[in-house]
């Protein structure tokens, strides 16, 4: 029987963020994605929103009802006189005391990409720059292009008022989580060090949505330096979920000495299994079947700050299970308290096309349990599975990754495990960052390279589970 999926309800933060708190009903017993001959482009295994239509501007596909706007576009001329950042990545969406909503975008930009960074390598931009707040610089003493930029949204249209720099000096930014607290958490995918920069990377900050420039930067060092992805955090007991992309990375969490300030420490830890092996990979044998819920244990982790880059490595030995490259990771709050937390692993499972988790937490209980939600095995239903988000409705929205091809997909995914187009992006780079508007109506995306970050509207609905 295919279970009941109650819609979501919105509970605003003490500071105006407003949480998708979804009484998720995924299944223990989630249905396995399709068996089927590789081929075409699209295998939706039920209605969804109906086909996708062609778009006439030849850039993003969507069902018929449905449209979009492009809120930003990389190289553009900013409101601080920067200019926008490409390669858009992760991206959150939190409510402002006025009313308007502060979109948090990363920028995976690398040491020495400074010609795509928000000076465009200009010697004037440059200089004004290094004048402002940033974390590091490179050899050449030039600051690092990596950060995060806000836009400020009207919640009416979707438009932008306007768009800025909010973190400089950072790099290859990539995902990252909303707090409840209102700021972004902006997390660094490397672990780039001296002698290319003049200090360590691999960490996480934290940016206030209502910051109007550049902040201070503060690497959050007990949170662990490692590669790391996403970020999502529970309401309640403000613990952390963190996920690790290395095709030998641990799923952590962080639990704060003071929840809701990650600058005070805390501890931070990896899941392991109970009982049964440490590798969710499937890739030499399959270790978790698709609906199969196991036990599981956190374990605590010492020399979080890892010079060695050893971090994971030390942690699986203790017994921390293996995930092939974590990536998207968001929680919702269930009516008994506790939480479900979805993640994917991109290139998890014996074809590697990818994977969903879903963890319970269940604090009344006392055992947290993980379940292998979905594991695709044919492209044309899930392609390396990254950013995901959840729907008002509940449903899972998650962005396809198959970097360097054409085109990706945004897909939805059922409380069955059935999938769906809702997007198709003809540029032929991925889809990442999706996040909704706190009401739901407006769905941001970014295309990374050359960025595009879109407000998508429609009737969300009407989707149908009916088999296609």
């Amino acid at each position: 029987m295919t279970p009941s999926f109650p819609p979501v309800s919105a509970r605003p933060s003490r500071r105006g963020l407003v949480l998708s708190a979804a009484a998720l009903a995924f299944s223990g017993l989630g249905a396995r994605a399709a068996l089927a001959a590789e081929g075409g482009d699209i295998l939706d295994q039920v209605r969804g929103y109906g086909a996708l239509r062609p778009d006439p501007a030849g850039v993003l596909d969507l069902p018929a009802g449905f449209s979009y706007q492009v809120v930003s576009t990389a190289g553009e001329v900013m409101d601080d006189g920067f200019l926008a950042p490409d390669h858009f990545d992760g991206m959150g969406c939190l409510a402002l005391p006025d009313g308007r909503l502060a979109l948090m975008r990363n920028h995976e930009l690398d040491e020495g990409e400074n010609r795509l960074g928000p000076t465009g390598g200009r010697p004037d931009l440059e200089a004004k720059l290094g004048a402002l707040p940033a974390f590091d610089r490179s050899a050449d003493g030039r600051v690092l292009p990596g950060g995060v930029t806000t836009l400020i949204i009207d919640p009416a249209t979707g438009r932008r008022d306007r768009q800025f720099l909010s973190l400089a000096g950072t790099a290859l930014n990539c995902a990252g989580g909303s707090t409840p607290w209102g700021a972004w958490l902006t997390c660094e995918e490397t672990v780039l060090s001296a002698p290319k920069t003049g200090a360590s990377h691999g960490w996480i900050f934290e940016v206030p949505a209502e910051a109007p420039a550049p902040v201070v930067p503060v690497p959050l060092t007990a949170m662990g330096r490692f590669r790391h992805e996403a970020a999502a955090v529970d309401p309640a007991s403000g613990t952390v979920y963190l996920t690790e992309d290395r095709d030998d990375g641990l799923l952590y969490r962080f639990l704060p000495t003071s929840p809701g300030r990650l600058t005070g420490g805390g501890r931070l830890q990896a899941l392991a299994f109970d009982a049964g092996g440490s590798d969710s990979r499937n890739w030499r044998r399959t270790d978790l079947t698709v609906g199969e819920v196991r036990a599981v244990r956190w374990i605590d982790l010492d020399e979080v700050e890892s010079p060695k880059d050893d971090l994971r490595q030390r942690g699986h030995v203790a017994g921390g299970a293996l995930f092939a490259r974590g990536e998207g990771v968001h929680l919702a709050v269930r009516p008994d308290g506790g939480c479900d937390v979805f993640f994917t692993c991109t290139s998890g499972g014996d074809r590697r096309l990818g994977q969903i988790f879903r963890l319970t937490s269940q604090p009344k209980a006392g055992a947290d349990r993980l379940q292998l939600f979905l594991e695709s095995r044919d492209s044309r239903v899930m392609d390396y599975a990254d950013n995901l988000t959840i729907a008002p409705s509940g449903h899972l929205v998650v962005c396809e990754d198959r970097v360097g091809l054409s085109p990706n997909h945004l897909k939805v995914v059922t409380p069955a495990g059935k999938v769906c187009a809702l997007a198709r992006l003809r540029m032929r780079t991925e889809l990442a960052g999706a996040c909704f508007s706190p009401d739901g109506r407006f769905l941001f995306v970014n295309a990374y390279a050359p960025g595009r970050t879109f407000a998508i509207e429609g009737p969300w609905t009407t989707f149908s589970e009916a088999p296609a």
